[in-house]
């Protein structure tokens, strides 16, 4: 989505404001994941099926130059356990604002400049795609479809510029679209990332040793590495399942969990965070949302 106009939240400057587009940037959700190779040069070869998410960063670009980064101006409160935390906005902290972010790699990649206003709604280290989403926006801004310079990238941003529901091969650069389906989800944000490359070098070392790399139960094959890894996300898969009754999978490389069905399916209604020890995460609804028009 793009619209010309004032900062939705209200911080922009108002002799800008008639130049600055925003740009949406929807999270991806993973419904499957299997890793079928390791190329020569390193990277895995995957089949998955992804969604896109009404969960979405915000990017405002107008004239100029420079990145800067910033958490949406949201906190929830769970009434029925007290518990507190910021969500869905993230912690930025930890996030550059310099040349290896994929915003201003994306801006490198097509050749432009411009100053860009991120508003991060979606999780560092969530295994949803928010640095994909935010790169894909860039390259939709710029009018770049080449799936190709997407995936120099990253691997989830060649399907992050289209969205809506694909079957994705290769090492991200396939993208075919299917049927838009309309699906809800409950998330659940642990209040910690897990690191993506740390993952698939778990897997590579699973699959060194002859052990099975994968939960085939899953469906995900990133799930037993990232447990291994994180083991911590054993505890919020607990959470998850008591507080349901189903079974939750894991959002790629994690640290999401999720399950399909909204909230109030499961009688969380007024909930905002499970409680694992004395740490709170983040308990969202999620709505698939179709592929975006060029």
């Amino acid at each position: 989505m793009t619209r010309a106009g004032p900062d939705p939240e209200g911080g922009e400057a108002g002799d800008e404001l008639a130049e600055t587009v925003e740009i949406s940037a929807p999270a991806k959700l993973t419904l499957s994941l299997r890793l079928t190779g390791v190329r020569p040069d390193g990277y895995h070869e995957i089949e998955s099926e992804m969604v896109t998410l009404d969960l979405a960063d915000t990017l405002l670009i107008g004239p100029g130059d420079g990145l800067t980064v910033e958490p949406a101006a949201t906190t929830f409160d769970d009434t029925a356990d007290g518990g507190r935390s910021n969500g869905p906005a993230p912690d930025v902290s930890d996030l550059s604002a310099g040349d290896d972010n994929l915003v201003t790699r994306a801006l490198e990649a097509v050749g432009r400049t411009a100053r860009v206003r991120l508003i991060k709604r979606i999780p560092m280290g969530a295994g949803l795609g928010g640095g994909s989403a935010d790169a894909a926006a860039i390259l939709r801004w710029a009018g770049c479809a080449d799936l190709g310079v997407a995936a120099e990238l990253g691997a989830d941003v060649p399907f992050c510029v289209g969205g809506g529901r694909a079957l994705v091969k290769g090492i991200g650069e396939s993208v075919t679209a299917v049927s838009y389906q309309d699906q809800e989800f409950t998330l659940l944000l642990p209040p910690f990332g897990v690191n993506t490359g740390e993952v698939y070098r778990a897997w590579d070392a699973l699959a060194g040793t002859g052990s099975p790399p994968a939960e085939r139960r899953s469906g995900n094959d990133l799930e037993a590495p990232a447990m291994a890894v994180e083991p911590r996300l054993a505890l919020w898969r607990e959470a998850l399942s008591a507080a349901t009754g189903a079974e939750p999978r894991l959002a790629g490389s994690g640290s999401t969990w999720f399950v399909e069905g909204r909230p109030d399916t499961f009688g969380l209604q007024g909930r905002g965070s499970l409680r694992v020890g004395s740490a709170w995460g983040r308990l969202l609804g999620a709505r698939t949302v179709p592929a975006i028009q060029p």
